[in-house]
């Protein structure tokens, strides 16, 4: 089968990849439609340390193929949005609704595919840039079947990411005022979050002045091309400020940004041994700098919950599959989306 794989030199498409039949637990899916998140790039070049040889992709949805033993809730057949997050659903953390922070899923990478004999990792225990892909049944979140592929896909990351991140960790409040440094997947899905969360005031920031219109099509209520002009549209401050480029400049510029009280809330990954500074003294305002890991999620109630909103038409996502690609054009999608020219480069098989 086809599949995107990079070895630590360069990436290539394949089509001798093989990946194992599902165990007790495990769903085997059919991938239709992947998004191409800046997280994938970041493995190529770095930013983002992972083992190889690795499958990419970590954004998908398809169509149940087979399922394990003890499997229930999806079956053959089934259209489902893939989640990265494979927690256990036992631990302390999962226990109190706090799945993101089960320490099973985070850095267990497990290596369900096979290419010339030799075993490849799976990237985010997702690698949706595969023809077919093994996942914990947690994972898989069963949609609708009027829901486009193409769209469908995206909720997996940059929706459960960016609109995840101001109703679950910032708990942006009706009024608020938001400020969204970056415009691309995430920053669109913070946008579109705030919104809908009834913020009053959104302002998105980003230095590409073509990406206005989408900005607004999705709830930015100003665009400016540099922070500089945040204070003349919010003399006192931003209530919450969402940093979604990943440069330590700008998370400076996002905590300088906040009102009394306000929240700088981090989603843009620069490289792992990244520093960042602020003024001390500015914190002691009641000012927060928050973390925040795939938006504080819970997918199986949140992916369900945004394929119910997109269908009422209060979540935009038609609007951010910008490119769409068969998979043998991989290095033209990544391109495109290096260069900013979609929103969201989305590969399909």
């Amino acid at each position: 089968m086809r599949g995107v794989i990079f070895d630590g030199r360069q990436t290539q498409v394949v089509d001798d990849l093989e990946v194992r039949d599902p165990g007790p637990g495990e769903v085997l899916v059919a991938v239709s439609a992947a998004g191409l998140c800046h997280s994938d790039l970041s493995v190529v070049d770095g930013t983002i340390p992972f083992p190889v040889p690795v499958v990419l992709g970590h954004e998908g949805a398809g169509v149940v193929e087979a399922v394990g033993a003890g499997v229930t809730h999806v079956r053959p057949g089934d259209h489902v949005s893939l989640s990265t997050l494979a927690n256990c659903g036992t631990c302390a953390e999962c226990d109190r609704g706090r799945p993101t922070m089960c320490r099973k899923a985070i850095g267990m990478p497990q290596r369900p595919f096979v290419r010339a004999g030799q075993p490849l990792y799976q990237f985010a225990s997702n690698s949706a840039f595969a023809e077919r892909t093994l996942v914990k049944a947690v994972q898989a979140v069963r949609i609708p079947q009027d829901i486009p592929m193409a769209s469908a896909a995206l909720i997996g990351c940059g929706v459960l990411t960016g609109v995840g991140a101001v109703l679950n960790r910032a708990r942006v409040d009706r009024g608020d005022s938001v400020v969204v440094i970056g415009t691309g997947g995430i920053g669109l899905n913070v946008i579109q979050g705030a919104r809908i969360a009834g913020a009053l005031t959104v302002v998105a920031v980003d230095s590409n002045p073509a990406k206005e219109e989408v900005a607004r099509r999705f709830g930015a209520t100003h665009f400016l091309t540099s922070t500089e002009g945040v204070r003349d549209v919010l003399p006192t401050g931003a209530d919450h400020a969402f940093e979604c480029v990943g440069r330590v400049e700008l998370v400076r510029q996002a905590v300088d940004l906040l009102d009394r009280h306000g929240q700088a809330v981090l989603l843009g990954v620069p490289p792992a041994t990244a520093e960042a500074s602020f003024l001390v003294s500015s914190m002691y305002l009641d000012k927060s700098i928050l973390g925040c890991r795939y938006g504080s999620s819970r997918p199986q109630r949140d992916i369900a919950l945004y394929a119910e909103m997109y269908r009422e038409g209060r979540l935009l996502l038609d609007e951010l599959v910008t490119g769409t690609y068969p998979v043998e054009d991989f290095e033209k999608a990544a391109a495109d989306a290096r260069a900013g020219r979609v929103a969201r480069a989305v590969l399909t098989f």
